[in-house]
Formats: C-alpha cells, structure tokens, sequence
C-alpha cells in the first residue's frame, strides 16, 4: 500500500516551494508533450495545473519567484495557444490578459490576444495589440501576417456595416415615401358633408 501512495502525487499544501516549481516544470512540460500529440484540452488542463502549484508565491524567495514569475507566463501563454486551437477564445483572451499583467511586452501574449479578439470581433483591442506587438519586434513575421488578416477582417465587416446601412436606409426612405403618398391621397379626397342633419 506504501508503493501506491508514494506514486501519487504529493497536494502542493505539503511541498516545500522548490517542489512546488519542480511540480509546476514537469506539468509543464506534460502540457507541452500533449499539445504536439494534438490533444488540447489535455495540455490545458496540464497548464492549469501546473500554475497552480505557484499560484500563491509570496513565501517563495527572489530567484524562486523569478523561476515562478517565467513558469505562469509559460503556462499561460500555452494554454491560451491550447484555448485558441479549442475555439474558446474568450479564455485565450483572459490567459494572455494574466501574462501581460506580469510582462506588459509579451509580444506572443499581445499576439495570441488579438488573434482571440479577431475571433470575437473586437477589431479595434485586437489592433492595438498587433501594433504594441509590431512597435516591440517591428520584424516579427507572424505579427505582420496577423495585422493584414485584421485589415481584410476590418474590410469585410466595414463593407458588411456599409450594406447593412444602405439597407436600412432604402427602406426607411421607402417608408417615408408611403407615408407622404398616403398623406398627399388623404388631402385629395373631397370632404363629405351629412346633408341629414
């Protein structure tokens, strides 16, 4: 019985903090080996996982947070690559939000963002963060091929809004042409008068 409980894993309430980043490193690296094989929601959980066994690092010590502080990103980063492969991409949105908030010039988080905001439709965050992104790494490639399928995104919806509108406005002028002609018709009837009073 000892064997079994010795293979499991120990809760991080009973690991010392180094453990905690040496747990955190192998969940890691698991995520990592299960999102080549493919298997996204696998690796995501791998990656959650991973950060919470240093989620709360206050008693580790300068390197250990330092070692923490590279592992969230990491993680975070990778599961939010795991979201956008899953289609949600809200989450991949909130996981790229966590790793700018502790590295504000995370070109793979403002780039992973935006794609997630593309698919959301929300054109505009999504350009300020390719453009961050491009003023950090101006070269980077997948960035720039990012920023030109935003700008045939923005086309496509500003020539959706443009029919859209015409529409709208076609008929709200057909509507305003009928109630003028049926006014105009109602002035041209002669009035009755009831001669049997």
């Amino acid at each position: 019985m000892a064997s079994v409980y010795s293979l499991q894993e120990k809760e991080s309430w009973d690991m010392n903090t180094q453990e905690k980043i040496e747990a955190a490193g192998k969940k890691k690296e698991e995520g990592n080996a299960l999102f080549k094989a493919g298997k996204y929601a696998r690796a995501s959980k791998r990656y959650e996982k991973g950060v919470k066994y240093i989620e709360y690092d206050t008693s580790f010590s300068d390197e250990e947070k330092k070692q923490s502080k590279a592992l969230k990103v990491t993680c975070n980063l990778n599961n939010a690559a795991c979201k956008l492969k899953l289609k949600d991409y809200k989450q991949a949105e909130k996981l790229c939000t966590k790793v700018l908030e502790l590295d504000s010039r995370n070109v793979k988080a403002l780039y992973r963002r935006a794609q997630a905001y593309i698919h959301l439709v929300d054109l505009e965050l999504a350009e300020i963060d390719i453009k961050k992104a491009l003023e950090i790494e101006p070269d980077n490639r997948e960035v720039k091929l990012e920023y030109k399928v935003l700008k045939d995104k923005v086309k496509e919806y500003n020539k959706k809004d443009a029919k859209f509108y015409s529409n709208i406005f076609s008929k709200l002028t057909k509507l305003e042409s009928n109630e003028t002609n049926k006014a105009d018709v109602k002035e041209a009837e002669p009035m009755t008068i009831d001669g049997k009073s």
